[in-house]
């Protein structure tokens, strides 16, 4: 009797000792976790803060050292230009270009059309010598230096035309195609009697809307001459044909232009009969 009177006290109590442990581990923060978790929860907290405070503020500058990069090969060019596999593009620039820029040195193709570049120097292209092609059509080129194309012996078309030259340089021979000169200041003392040649593999010479007032040397692989707009009052008997070899026949041209001259072509028959085309011109 008294072992159950006593179990009947003794479990009341205890359950009324648990109840008040909860409530005041519970009181701790309103509506927070149990004692046990709540420290956990504040030890993690903590380590968190700790970590947040060893971080810059985004709005503070990060003074600590970072790993510098090398500029890359060009990069003023190729900021400028547009440089593509072989390929350099740099037409109409902004700020004004007034020299020829410094080239990658596996550029196979420039062109810098309607620029403000006034002159070539020799030391613009020393260093590209596998170009094939170049492009300086609307610049405002009056002087290249003789040496500037010498070492582009794969030089295949370069193209002058639309600028203020009065003298033409040396030019490369052994590779070029086509040679534009169209819409300068060239007058026949500026271009060497054989300034062309001894170019075998040049297809197309274009000359037109200068100053010229004698036809240079043309050579025999030639097939499109433009001479029009010029000041030429005469055509030799060995201007195309060959006055010692009556069997002497020019069958690669195909186009003559001379209109826009001076010349009466009429007045020189025998100038053309070498040719499977007569020049396109004045005749009467």
């Amino acid at each position: 009797m008294k072992a159950l009177l006593f179990t009947c006290m003794l479990v009341p109590w205890l359950v009324a000792a648990s109840a008040r442990r909860f409530d005041q581990d519970s009181q701790l923060i309103p509506r927070s976790l149990p004692g046990r978790e709540l420290n956990g929860y504040f030890g993690d907290h903590l380590k968190s803060s700790r970590a947040r405070r060893a971080l810059p503020l985004a709005d503070e500058p990060d003074d600590s050292p970072t790993k510098e990069e090398g500029d890359a090969p060009d990069l003023p060019t190729c900021l400028l230009c547009v440089c593509l596999t072989g390929s350099v593009y740099c037409e109409e620039v902004s700020p004004d270009m007034t020299t020829v820029p410094s080239l990658p040195k596996e550029t196979t193709y420039l062109y810098a059309r309607f620029n403000k570049i006034k002159k070539i120097r020799t030391k613009d292209f020393a260093d590209t010598v596998s170009l094939k092609r170049i492009d300086l059509t609307g610049n405002l080129i009056s002087e290249i230096e003789d040496g500037a194309f010498s070492k582009l012996i794969d030089l295949e078309e370069l193209s002058l035309a639309d600028n203020r030259l009065v003298k033409l340089p040396m030019l490369p021979a052994a590779k070029l195609k086509s040679f534009n000169a169209n819409n300068n200041l060239l007058k026949t003392k500026g271009v060497k009697a054989n300034a062309f040649k001894k170019m075998t593999k040049l297809a197309n010479l274009f000359l037109a809307n200068n100053q010229l007032e004698a036809i240079p040397h043309i050579p025999d692989s030639v097939r499109l001459l433009h001479l029009q707009n010029n000041n030429i009052t005469e055509v030799n008997v060995d201007t195309f044909c060959r006055s010692n070899d009556t069997y002497y026949l020019r069958m690669s041209l195909n186009e003559v232009r001379l209109d826009g001259n001076p010349v009466l072509l009429s007045k020189y028959p025998d100038s053309f009969t070498c040719m499977k085309v007569l020049p396109i011109g004045r005749y009467r």
